[in-house]
């Protein structure tokens, strides 16, 4: 089996790690300039900053046991045990060097092909031409499409197959992100976290306290309905409006350095039951994943891709 995988997030990542394991030849492709999706870590001035997911939690045996070899391996630590006073006691991890370095153990070994942007998806006599937007093409007998609902029910519109109206439907909260390096310490109390910061940020991280950055580097998450209102403002005009509601989280520091993040597809508004969407109709097995399906979290969406290779698989 020659399987391809559209979408280098986790989900993609986890499924074509399975495929490979499984001894299928496999293409990892993504229209991105690197693996991850929202594991996503950035640089900036001297801070390093998680952009998108800050930490993760493992709430069952088939999770722990993914996770439990990276603990193992250091890649993965133990970063709080909750941001209430006094905290929940329920670990929350985090990943040694920020969250990328997680997506980029997962495509370790894998054939990954960035900035590839896939065009169409099309029955063949062998199975799937998934069709690139340069005009190559790539027929494989097994697909897994992990992008968010809405771009993979578009790809699949030339495929033919009947996907349900309801997941077409799936619709994403939007999140705004607002990333600060500091001269100094911040406001963010220990250990680094805080959750329904207030009514504009949903969540402030503080990365130096984290454990992944050097200097004061602060992420604050917008939350949904203001991140929606301001979707569209202009950049600088963006900048300035979050600058003035991170006040009370810089402390007396100054801010050296600053970038806004729009992630478009951030939380899918509703799950599908089912731990991936999978369909047998066409000349080879089709599964569709992501955090749309498990659950809109880091073990939701690794969990998806686990199921998805087996419905390729089966």
């Amino acid at each position: 089996m020659t399987a391809v995988v559209v979408g280098a997030g986790l989900s993609g990542l986890v499924a074509a790690g399975r495929l490979l394991a499984a001894g299928r030849d496999v293409v990892v492709l993504d229209k991105g300039s690197v693996v991850g999706g929202r594991l996503a870590t950035a640089r900036l001035g001297l801070g390093r900053l998680d952009t998108g997911a800050q930490f993760f939690t493992v709430r069952s045996e088939a999770f722990a046991a993914m996770v439990d070899p990276w603990l193992r391996s250091g890649l993965v630590y133990e970063w709080t045990r909750g941001f209430e006073d006094p905290p929940d006691g329920y670990p929350r991890y985090a990943v040694r060097g920020g969250m990328s370095a997680l997506a980029a153990h997962l495509a370790d070994g894998l054939d990954v092909r960035l900035s590839t942007f896939v065009f169409a998806i099309r029955p063949a006599p062998a199975g799937w031409d998934v069709v690139v937007d340069d005009g190559s093409v790539l027929t494989a007998d097994g697909l897994v499409v992990a992008c968010p609902v809405p771009q993979s029910a578009s790809l699949l519109i030339t495929s033919g197959l009947a996907v349900p109206e309801q997941l077409r439907r799936t619709d994403y909260d939007r999140t705004i992100a607002l990333l600060s390096v500091l001269d100094g310490p911040g406001a963010v109390p220990a250990p680094g976290g805080v959750q329904q910061a207030d009514d504009t940020f949903s969540f402030v991280a503080d990365n130096r306290r984290k454990g992944i950055s050097d200097v004061t580097a602060l992420t604050l998450h917008v939350a949904a309905e203001p991140s929606r209102l301001h979707w569209d403002d202009p950049a600088a005009d963006l900048e300035a409006w979050l600058l003035g509601a991170a006040g009370p989280w810089l402390g007396g520091a100054q801010v050296v350095a600053t970038s806004v993040k729009r992630w478009r597809f951030a939380t899918p508004q509703r799950t599908w039951p089912e731990a991936c969407w999978a369909s047998v109709d066409g000349a080879a097995p089709v599964a569709v994943a992501g955090d749309a399906f498990a659950g809109p979290k880091i073990e939701g969406a690794a969990l998806s891709g686990v199921a998805a290779a087996e419905a390729v698989l089966a």
